[in-house]
């Protein structure tokens, strides 16, 4: 057995410096090393994770400013704490005025990217996001805007990103057709999911998409065809946290996906797409004090300190647990470069582009 697991061992290792070198695997490779994850593995990847992230983005881990907009969903899907059918949830949705209130805080304390998300809430019309990315954009001419609103339509995507958005959240959740399924309820589409995110790369967005570690129903194999379309569709972002069931969802005695794995994939994402923007996701942090943190050091290189207005922050519980006050607020400035310099590197407040989204 010992003979074997050495084996193992130096087949990971080959596989992970071939992966460094390349940035590619078969996707058998990638559920070789899905696997045989063991933590002398994973201490592997990271060290080569973040050397690959220093080459590129030097010490800087980038800041956004997160604002929830609405926690009113059209949707019901089977994972998420604001689903439609979950009549326990305060719902809010905060006016134009509001979210450019966050914004301008935002912007004052020093951020340069906000990162504008929401449940699908039809109020949120192209007229209403047109008419307000326009104004942060002429009152904040040096930010970026994000968008994570769900799926819409192709023209919608183009309305939005002529009035000046930069950036586009669509999380793909998985690239397995069948496993999609088992995750969202009947009237969702796995082929509408993929044209949306072929949508928003073909008219100009720097695009994010990511999946859940430890989701309902995933196999090592299945993540494998997720870092499999990370490596061929190329996104300049991705987010990836563990799942974490919500009480009032039909998960709700499913297991939690763990931080290790999580960070592990993390470090295989690096080195499949040096450039790649990469967030130490909130959920990360929810799970662990210092997930965030173990995030960096596997070779993310974002985190999205939150800009909701406090009194709406508890309600925007999409899985249980959600961190709501502390390091996860943009206000607790001094905190937060305090934890950042714990992994040497130090926040960056300026818009944080992908680099390279060429090469």
């Amino acid at each position: 057995m010992e003979q074997d697991s050495d084996i193992q061992s130096k087949t990971s290792k080959a596989l992970i410096d071939k992966l460094e070198k390349e940035n590619h695997l078969t996707t058998e490779e990638y559920a070789f090393l899905i696997e045989n994850q063991t933590e002398t593995i994973a201490s592997y990847a990271a060290e080569k994770a973040v050397k690959a992230r220093e080459k590129i983005y030097g010490k800087s881990i980038y800041v956004r400013a997160l604002i929830e907009i609405s926690n009113i969903c059209k949707n019901n899907c089977f994972y998420c704490g604001i689903r439609v059918e979950n009549k326990s949830c305060r719902r809010y949705r905060l006016s134009a005025d509001e979210i450019f209130d966050c914004a301008s805080e935002a912007y004052k304390l020093g951020f340069r990217t906000f990162v504008l998300q929401g449940g699908e809430d039809a109020f949120f019309n192209d007229d209403f996001l047109c008419n307000l990315v326009e104004k942060l954009k002429i009152n904040f001419s040096d930010a970026a805007v994000t968008l994570s609103l769900g799926e819409r339509t192709k023209d919608s995507y183009k309305r939005l990103f002529d009035a000046g958005t930069d950036r586009y959240l669509l999380r793909h959740e998985t690239a397995d057709r069948e496993h999609y399924q088992k995750l969202h309820p009947k009237e969702m589409s796995f082929d509408n999911r993929m044209e949306c995110i072929q949508n928003l790369k073909e008219i100009g967005y720097q695009v994010g998409i990511g999946f859940m570690v430890g989701s309902p129903f995933q196999t090592d194999l299945l993540i494998a065809k997720d870092l499999k379309f990370i490596e061929t569709f190329k996104p300049a972002m991705c987010g990836i946290g563990p799942f974490i069931a919500h009480h009032a969802t039909p998960f709700a005695n499913k297991s939690n996906g763990t931080v290790a794995k999580t960070t592990f994939l993390l470090s295989l994402i690096r080195l499949i797409r040096p450039n790649i923007l990469l967030p130490a996701t909130t959920a990360l942090g929810s799970v662990m004090n210092e997930g965030r943190e173990k995030g960096i050091l596997s070779g993310a290189n974002i985190i999205m300190p939150n800009m909701t207005p406090k009194k709406n922050r508890k309600d925007y519980e999409i899985y249980d647990n959600k961190i709501s006050t502390g390091l996860e607020s943009a206000q607790n400035i001094q905190e937060l470069i305090d934890s950042i310099a714990k992994t040497k590197c130090m926040i960056d407040f300026s818009k944080g582009d992908a680099k390279y989204l060429n090469g």
